[in-house]
């Protein structure tokens, strides 16, 4: 039974259907018609008019001939030149009328030309230009043209012919809406059917309106290949009687079976659902590293759901208080470890100071000299504590300000010259941590120290320290430019504890050294070495 009810609702409603399109597709046609009709009455009123309508009469004859025939926006003659001679309502300017395409091609010898762009709005809504040739015997070639508002040429809704809610547009051919009686009854783009209603001469189809209802278009030309006229009526769903009917005995139960599945759904979603998403909500902000957020609209939830809340709450308090513990233990390291640094600094500074003390109480030069050279490397070191304790970071040191530093410490601790040097210091950015820094630093240390002893202690000159930053190696170079004396002296003669101690330094760094002649006359040392990565905020 259900089977053949099933078979007679699709039987019923394919019937209904079929007769809805012919009706549909019926009244399309007969609106087109009537419309060509109009346009052809227009056409047989102009030729007409056309020879009788110079004259001073000439513009109450064009508005008593528009009030007798309803349906016409405005009458016009127009004379050889495009100007308007006579009018049943104002005209727009139009100066370049004469060069229209539908002006130049009644003056050309056509007896008829029927427009949707005449160059100018004739009427204020959307309408068809129809204009057609006149000759006069006096006068000569001009032309009368009637504007038919495209409202005019819609069939009427009323016509009990028309399915009930049907409505009418009228279309040109790029599917742009020139009339219609509602908007929302059709959809947005019409171009495709009106390219098949121009290719067959009609088209029959279905879409979805303005409102998402679907309904049934019938198409069809109404000028041409110019403008087109489109029905609209509702198509028969699912709710029509013809299945209906026989259908409500599987159709109510499955009703009655979803509304009771959504309503155990909708009562596990506000009991559970929501509850759970909003947990899941405050569990990625606790994530994110926010626990200040507390779920306190779980208060309003099932007792489990609430339990559930208050774990997570404790849980984000018990990691606040953990977080604040371990800040402040940090917070006591980072100050012990600047406390030692500083210590250690000051510590080596009494060291340093000592050392000077004994160096001015030698008197003989190889000792002072000796007794420079050490206290020239624990300044060195002081100075790394105190870059560590000073800085916002103790692990870490900015190269460039710290080369900067140690070269005019340098220069200025050596009591045994009186000569006035010139230093020159120029340092890529890197930050680097002390056991980069260290031997790094006593390098430096080293090759200062040579300069001053072998060509600036005397006479004086020029130091200069570069340090660059070339990708994966990085290059130190300390070079002089002799003090004037002339030519270097041979870099294979240097001996002693700093040059071995450079060679050393190189070697902690997994660097290599050199020491050369330069062209200024002077010594440089060089020392090329692995780029030490880049602490956060460095290079």
């Amino acid at each position: 039974m259900l089977l053949l009810g099933a078979g007679q609702s699709l039987l019923a409603y394919q019937r209904e259907t079929a007769d809805r399109q012919a009706v549909l597709q019926s009244a399309a046609q007969r609106s087109a018609a009537t419309a060509r009709a109009r346009m052809e009455a227009a056409s047989v009123l102009l030729e007409t008019l056309g020879p009788g309508s110079i004259g001073l009469d000439c513009s109450q004859r064009l508005i008593d001939i528009r009030r007798r025939l309803p349906g016409y926006a405005n009458l016009i003659r127009f004379d050889r030149i495009g100007r308007v001679a006579c009018a049943a309502d104002s005209v727009p300017a139009d100066p370049e009328r004469r060069n229209r395409d539908w002006f130049k091609a009644l003056e050309a010898g056509k007896p008829m030309v029927v427009t949707l762009d005449p160059g100018a709005p004739y009427a204020a809504e959307p309408s068809l230009f129809a204009a057609a040739r006149t000759v006069d015997p006096e006068i000569g070639f001009g032309a009368l043209a009637a504007v038919i508002p495209l409202s005019s040429l819609r069939p009427e809704l009323a016509d009990r012919s028309l399915p009930n809610g049907a409505q009418v547009a009228i279309v040109d051919r790029h599917g742009a809406v020139m009339s219609v009686t509602d908007a929302k009854a059709f959809p947005k783009d019409l171009e495709p059917w009106i390219e098949r209603a121009s290719a067959r001469g009609s088209f029959l189809g279905y879409g979805f309106d303005g409102r998402f209802v679907r309904r049934a278009y019938s198409a069809a030309p109404l000028v041409g290949d110019d403008l087109f006229v489109i029905l609209s009526a509702p198509s028969r769903g699912l709710f029509s009687t013809a299945w209906l009917d026989p259908l409500s005995g599987i159709v109510f139960p499955l009703i009655a079976f979803v509304v009771a599945l959504a309503a155990v759904w909708f009562a596990a979603e506000q009991g559970v659902g929501r509850w759970i998403v909003y947990l899941q909500r405050v569990a990625a902000i606790y994530a994110r590293g926010r626990f200040t957020v507390r779920p306190l609209q779980a208060d309003r939830a099932p007792p489990e759901i609430r339990e559930l809340a208050e774990t997570l709450d404790h849980m984000a308090a018990t990691i606040v208080a953990r977080d604040a513990s371990l800040h402040e233990s940090l917070a006591q390291k980072d100050a012990l470890m600047r406390e030692i640094h500083h210590r250690v600094k000051n510590n080596l500074q009494v060291i340093s100071s000592l050392l000077s003390m004994q160096e001015r109480a030698l008197a003989d030069p190889a000792a002072r000299m000796a007794m420079n050279d050490t206290r020239q490397r624990i300044t060195a070191l002081a100075l790394i504590y105190r870059a560590l304790y000073q800085g916002a970071d103790i692990k870490h040191v900015d190269l460039k300000p710290f080369l900067e530093e140690l070269t005019g410490q340098l220069l200025a601790g050596d009591l045994s010259s009186h000569a006035s040097v010139r230093t020159e210091v120029r340092a890529d950015r890197l930050v680097i941590d002390p056991d980069k820094l260290a031997p790094l630093a006593l390098f430096a240390v080293e090759a200062v120290t040579n300069a001053q002893k072998h060509a600036l202690s005397e006479r004086g000159g020029t130091l200069t320290v570069d340090f660059k930053v070339n990708g994966p190696e990085a290059e130190l170079t300390i070079a002089d430019d002799g003090g004037g004396r002339g030519s270097p002296p041979d870099p294979a003669t240097i001996k002693g504890v700093g040059r071995t101690l450079m060679t050393a330094f190189a070697r902690q760094l997994r660097g290599q050294t050199t020491l050369e002649a330069n062209d200024q006359g002077g010594l440089t040392a060089r020392l090329v070495f692995p780029t030490p990565e880049a602490a956060p905020g460095g290079t």
